[in-house]
């Protein structure tokens, strides 16, 4: 019998500074491209043993591409005689310890030179239990397996009740969040709804299939500009999307949505992507952390701590221009990832460290079909055909891997001639704990097992 408590982290002993990576996100996998493996030991951590593409999540969860599409594996993308000191592991890290220079995770403790952190952020649910154990957050993969499974699910119960609320419940989908994971998914439910659902469910009135986008401020998309915004609202609304501006979620049961002005909505469906925090590790301390992130100088490195850094969405660099950190998109972690591999070998010859600068090269939005925002450098702002061509490559460019870049873009194509999308396939049922009309609907086909 196979004893898993012998498992251990098996790194060798290296003479050379070993820089160990927890996160395998676009900061940290552009870090371990830049660093050369001849100078530095690279260990990298990751509850996940691939890289994933988040920016197309809302497509995955909408049956518009496969999983395998927006992920690489960790360990094909180091996969070169490039990188033979590189060593991914499967594993949590579970607590930092600063003081001796170590990271712990639950097969052992590993020591390390200088330490990256680069965990990313999770779903904030600003205290919210009754939210966070029945609503649909959409950060990973299996989120968007979970919710792909879900609405399937939810049009096959349609098409087999005869209770008018029950199914009016079943097609009404809340959308938590008007930033561009929200607008993005309302976008493709509601070409979903219009294209693809009726001819697969010829037996509903999807007439009657609502889509609510609920958004705390009085825009969408507040991190964009005034302008995409007001183009963003009137392509949702031409698309049919029910926008609900100044409006907050006070509570959701599985059943029914309130909402702080007293407003409900009974929906069996609600996608939570109204805010993130960072993805934290115990054993920082208090002083580090700020707003749920960790506070680094312009070097990213962590204040008081010159041999540990954190870049990416974890990371809260305060500057002039940015004063509430850089914005939550892959760029700024890109270009931080790629600067500390040039000064950690600046670090090691004891030479001085390069500032970061954020380069803002724009914000994309799609929202549909031909339909799009971009909110370029200089100040210039693009909406409709043209901007949802700058989005589609763009996209494409950023996968990482060419069999991913090709799978896309020729899903893509065919997407766009066909109106088709995708395999429509439930391959797990989900069932959220407590939903028993669910789990009795599940077990209806699973009783063989």
């Amino acid at each position: 019998m196979l004893e898993f408590d012998k498992l251990s982290l098996n790194i060798p002993d290296t003479t050379k500074p070993r820089v160990v990576i927890i996160g395998g996100g676009f900061g940290g996998i552009n870090l371990a491209k830049k660093l050369k493996c001849e100078d530095f030991q690279i260990v990298m951590f990751d509850k996940q043993n691939y890289h994933g593409f988040w920016p197309l999540l809302y497509q995955v969860a909408t049956a518009g591409l496969e999983p395998d599409a927006i992920a690489e594996p960790l360990r094909k993308i180091f996969g070169s005689d490039d990188y033979q000191d590189f060593h991914f592991r499967l594993v949590r890290v579970t607590q930092i310890n600063p003081a001796v220079k170590t990271v712990s995770t639950p097969i052992g403790d590993l020591p390390y030179d200088y330490l990256v952190i680069a965990t990313g952020t999770k779903s904030n649910y600003f205290g919210n239990d009754q939210i966070k154990k029945y609503s649909f957050p959409l950060k990973k993969v299996p989120d968007a397996l979970n919710l792909r499974s879900q609405f399937l699910q939810c049009f096959e119960q349609a098409s087999m009740t005869i209770d008018p609320e029950i199914r009016q419940s079943l097609l009404n989908f809340v959308i938590v969040g008007g930033g561009p994971t929200g607008v993005e998914l309302a976008g493709a439910l509601a070409e979903m709804r219009k294209n693809v659902l009726p001819t697969d469910y010829p037996g509903i009135d999807f007439g009657k299939m609502n889509i609510y986008l609920v958004e705390g401020m009085d825009r969408v998309l507040p991190p964009m500009s005034p302008e995409s915004s007001a183009k963003t609202l009137g392509y949702l609304q031409g698309l049919g999307v029910n926008v609900m501006l100044n409006t907050l979620v006070d509570s959701y049961d599985g059943s029914v949505a309130t909402f702080k002005n007293g407003e409900k909505i009974i929906a069996h469906t609600l996608i939570w992507a109204a805010g993130v925090s960072g993805a934290l590790i115990e054993g920082l301390p208090t002083e580090a952390v700020e707003r749920g992130r960790i506070l680094v100088n312009t070097h990213n490195q962590i204040l008081g701590y010159p041999d540990m850094f954190a870049i990416g969405d974890i990371a809260f660099m305060k500057t002039d221009e940015y004063p509430r950190g850089h914005p939550g998109v892959a760029q700024p972690a890109i270009q931080q990832g790629k600067l500390l591999a040039k000064n950690l070998q600046r670090l090691v010859r004891g030479e001085k460290l390069e500032d970061f600068k954020y380069h803002d090269k724009g914000s994309l939005a799609i929202i549909g079909r031909n339909k799009a925002v971009a909110d370029l450098p200089k100040n210039k702002h693009l909406g409709g055909f043209f901007a949802w061509i700058i989005w589609l490559f763009v996209h494409i460019m950023f996968l990482v891997g060419f069999r991913n870049k090709l799978v896309v873009l020729s899903n893509w194509i065919y997407h766009f001639f066909t109106y088709e999308r995708g395999t429509r396939l439930i391959i797990r049922p989900f069932v959220r704990k407590g939903d028993r009309a669910k789990r009795k609907f599940i077990n209806n086909y699973n009783a063989d097992e």
